[in-house]
């Protein structure tokens, strides 16, 4: 779901978010992570978050036709079926116009539209996720559930005695590309460019963009190249001091070459009596 609010993201600028929500079937116990786009590693990022608040693993993830998670005709997008291979759950792709199938996660995020977002202000994108949580913990999860006559919270110790703990290993769910590191070192991610080592220039560097970092090694040793936080707002140049440090000394050192290999080369002078001899008065 969109929310109803653009989030701060520092810079002076604002963004759209969107709030991937998650519910247990028999409990109703709920949980949302904000993500900034609906593509496939933010998305299944915001479900992993909703699993790891909840603390177990279901049998099904049950969704709806999301474009990065349903690939048409009734099956999970490759990325979807991946994740839910490393988890060992299985996908499951509800029908067309199924709003009763999808009711559990409806009402919560109607609930969640009325209840959490109205009269509420956000620093950044820590801070509505700080509060979303607090809400669900504090509030959704808490109330007597109209249908139930139950609280989530109360009726979720005994849906957890038959699920799977999460795995020990977190699913590995960032964007991963290569590039070769231009003279000027940086590299475009989500509108923004971040500084590379300048002292790896025209080697290829993997660059690994999660929620909250880039980062970066180079493929033939294994040398880090980059660490950023990920910013959210747009059109930012991100230059770590390090790199500017490394960046200037470079600099500094291409000029004493010109100039030295300037001084190097030998001018001859004539004599003045060539010019007489040349030239006679």
């Amino acid at each position: 779901m969109a929310a109803g609010a653009r989030i701060p993201v520092g810079y002076g600028q604002t963004r759209a978010g969107y709030v991937v929500v998650a519910a247990l079937g028999f409990s109703r116990l709920g949980a949302g992570a904000l993500v900034f786009s609906k593509e496939a590693p933010d998305v299944l990022w915001g479900i992993w978050r909703c699993l790891s608040t909840i603390g177990v693993l279901p049998r099904f993830l049950v969704c709806d036709r999301e474009g990065c998670l349903h690939a048409g005709g009734g099956r999970p997008s490759d990325a979807f079926a991946a994740f839910c291979g490393r988890l060992a759950v299985a996908p499951w792709i509800l029908e067309p116009s199924d709003c009763q199938a999808k009711g559990v996660v409806e009402r919560l995020q109607g609930f969640l539209e009325t209840s959490f977002e109205p009269g509420r202000v956000f620093c950044n994108e820590f801070d509505f996720q700080h509060q979303l949580d607090g809400w669900f913990a504090e509030r959704a999860n808490v109330r007597l559930h109209r249908a139930l006559r139950a609280r989530p919270v109360d009726r979720f110790g005994q849906e957890r005695a038959v699920m799977r703990p999460l795995p020990a290993v977190a699913p590995e769910l960032d964007r991963r590309f290569v590039v070769r590191v231009a003279p000027q070192p940086y590299v475009r991610v989500d509108r923004n460019d971040y500084s590379l080592d300048p002292r790896l220039a025209g080697r290829r560097v993997e660059v690994r963009v999660s929620q909250r970092q880039v980062s970066a090694v180079a493929l033939d040793s294994g040398q880090p190249a980059a660490q950023h936080r990920r910013v959210f707002a747009a059109h930012q140049v991100l230059t770590a001091p390090a790199h500017q440090d490394a960046l200037d000394a470079l600099r500094r050192e291409r000029s004493a070459r010109t100039h030295a290999r300037r001084g190097e080369v030998d001018v001859e002078i004539r004599s003045l009596e060539r010019y007489d001899e040349l030239i006679p008065a």
